[in-house]
């Protein structure tokens, strides 16, 4: 099981979305794609370590 979440906050569609925070718990929205311009929290920390060295 993936630990990313499929939430509306990280949604591609958020913005213009009819269905935003309609979906009740355990339900996955069909439309849902993450925003790929949000930074995954792994390179987030990664970066700041590169940074450190």
């Amino acid at each position: 099981m993936s630990s990313k979440r499929d939430i509306c906050v990280v949604c591609a569609w958020r913005a213009d979305c009819q269905k935003r925070f309609s979906m009740k718990a355990g339900q996955r929205c069909p439309d849902f794609v993450r925003d790929v311009s949000l930074k995954e929290e792994e390179e987030v920390v990664e970066k700041k370590e590169v940074k450190k060295d």
